[in-house]
């Protein structure tokens, strides 16, 4: 034991917080590099959403079957990204990221290449397996590479790129697409790629790999792994549109789902050398920042996809105009970031996150009162809301979660850290298509009880439809069918308002939970190793 007086490290501490830490350039510029790897991943769950109706009219699938490039990727992805903790200490950050890149790369330009949809579906889930281990990696390297005093700069950066990468998502989709053809959507992933492999090479020296980890490697906890997210990643998927347990193949994969499970948290607990260890959550601030984590992911997917389905269902845009709106929360996230940056250092990260919840539930509460008429003005102020919300909540979450553990427990909570996002994301587009299919069944339904011969608004209506349409043939029927479409379009805008305002309540009441963390240690302060 030391014989030092207490005095000693104190005054060291004190010394070490006079003097600002100088982080190496060729150390920022092999992070900068994987953080644009990270991005590319992220960017590329997205990238297609705009464009499967090109995907599918190229390979000639139906639209169930065009559904799976997504899904194909998010399965293999949410698989992938526990894994890494392990592999990341086995192989070095190095290697490991060098195998993603270039494997992303590989199988992005064969996705590219792609002349069937059973092609396809194959190579984008390689494409997600291999890409899904650059994510959090860049995120462990963050809290473990730089000082805590740099957090405020590496921070924001991946937090900016972990939220920034799904909103752009369908707007660089949109874009390429629109210039070119859908196979761009991979092959520009290419020239990118090979830079990133040859930089990470070149470059990255932040740690060494321990290659005697390979021999204990837990194959049954990897099954038992990929049978639990899989399943579950495929019934959250495929059980909104097939009334979840009343069809066959979503209630074999619960089934599925349910024995992996009980399967996987066994071994964890009990291997030697487990698959994921998942010992981090007894940090209290790792487990309920997990949690926030989780729920942000709600939001960051969900939205995600409900402005471009309102946009494309009520408004009729096309994917490059939905791309362009949505274009507002990515440059407000943008120039949010280094606000947030200079705030996480003097203000306590709880309230940081705290007012972005509330600022993110603001901008839902916007959209309660949607109507069909919502255009680009409407949706402004609710998008500019959303992106700081969501900055504000996210990166201060993020070095909570992670920049308060020991360095050696970060590479595998990283794993499970952004699992949890990627889950919270799954859970918030199964719910939101839930509450949007119950709810506009439920307003169908009642606006049917008042539209009848008794209400004179319906009336009024219906003739003035008939006597347009009198020379077109059966006048009465058409204008029966235009109104019945008027009824249902309006049920599905009040649909899209109550999932709003469900996202609304869950925010607010979501803040409450910071009330439960620790207050995090200065960012000056180096964590106990």
């Amino acid at each position: 034991m030391s014989s030092a007086t207490p005095a000693a490290p104190l005054a060291m501490i004190s010394a070490a917080a006079a003097t600002p830490q100088r982080i190496a350039p060729r150390r920022l510029v092999a992070f900068l590099i994987m953080v644009f790897g990270m991005f590319m991943s992220i960017l590329d769950i997205q990238i297609v959403s705009a464009s499967l109706t090109e995907i599918q009219a190229g390979l000639s699938a139906s639209s169930s079957e065009v559904s799976w490039v997504q899904t194909a990727y998010l399965i293999a992805e949410v698989i992938a990204i526990p894994l890494s903790g392990f592999l990341s200490r086995a192989l070095g950050t190095r290697l490991l990221f060098a195998i993603s890149a270039s494997g992303f790369t590989i199988a992005s330009f064969l996705c590219g290449f792609a002349s069937s949809i059973e092609q396809m579906i194959l190579w984008r889930a390689i494409q997600g397996f291999l890409g899904a281990g650059m994510i959090p990696t860049v995120f462990a390297s963050a809290y473990t590479v730089f000082p805590r005093s740099k957090f405020h700069i590496v921070g924001p950066i991946i937090g900016l790129v972990a939220t920034l990468a799904p909103t752009i998502g369908p707007t660089v989709g949109g874009y390429i697409t629109d210039a070119l053809s859908w196979h761009w959507l991979f092959f520009i992933n290419v020239v990118p790629g090979i830079g990133i492999t040859v930089g990470v090479l070149a470059l990255v020296d932040f740690d060494q790999p321990n290659f005697e980890l390979l021999d204990r490697f837990d194959w049954f906890g990897l099954i038992a792994m990929g049978g639990f997210l899989g399943s579950l990643e495929y019934v959250l998927e495929e059980g909104p549109q097939y009334e979840w347990l009343q069809d066959t193949s979503v209630a074999v994969c619960a089934a599925v789902g349910v024995i992996s499970a009980i399967a996987f948290f066994y071994r964890v607990l009990s291997a030697a050398e487990p698959i994921v260890d998942i010992r981090a959550f007894n940090d209290r601030n790792f487990g309920i920042g997990c949690l926030l984590s989780f729920c942000i992911g709600i939001g960051l997917y969900g939205l995600t996809y409900i402005y471009p389905r309102y946009l494309a269902e009520v408004r009729g845009y096309s994917a490059l105009m939905i791309g362009e709106t949505m274009f507002v929360s990515g440059v407000t996230m943008f120039l949010t970031a280094p606000i947030v940056g200079r705030l996480i250092q003097k203000v306590d990260m709880r309230l940081i996150i705290a007012a972005g919840l509330i600022i993110f539930a603001l901008g839902s509460f916007q959209m309660t009162w949607i109507t069909r008429d919502y255009d680009f003005y409407e949706l402004l102020l609710p998008q500019i809301l959303r992106g700081v919300g969501m900055m504000f909540a996210m990166v201060p979450t993020n070095t909570i979660a992670l920049g308060t553990l020991r360095p050696d427990r970060v590479k595998n909570a990283s794993g499970l850290f952004n699992l949890t996002r990627n889950l919270g994301g799954a859970v918030g587009l199964a719910v939101i298509n839930e509450v949007l299919n119950d709810r506009t069944d439920l307003h169908i339904a009642r606006l049917q009880e008042r539209v009848t011969w008794g209400n004179a608004t319906a009336t009024e209506t219906l003739n003035m439809f008939t006597q347009r349409m009198q020379g077109m043939g059966d006048a009465a029927l058409m204008a029966m069918k235009q109104l019945s479409q008027i009824v249902h379009r309006q049920a599905v805008v009040m649909g899209y308002g109550d999932a709003f305002f469900m996202l609304s309540l869950f925010y607010l009441g979501l803040s409450l939970l910071v009330l439960f963390l620790k207050k995090p240690a200065s960012m000056s302060a180096e964590p106990a190793h």
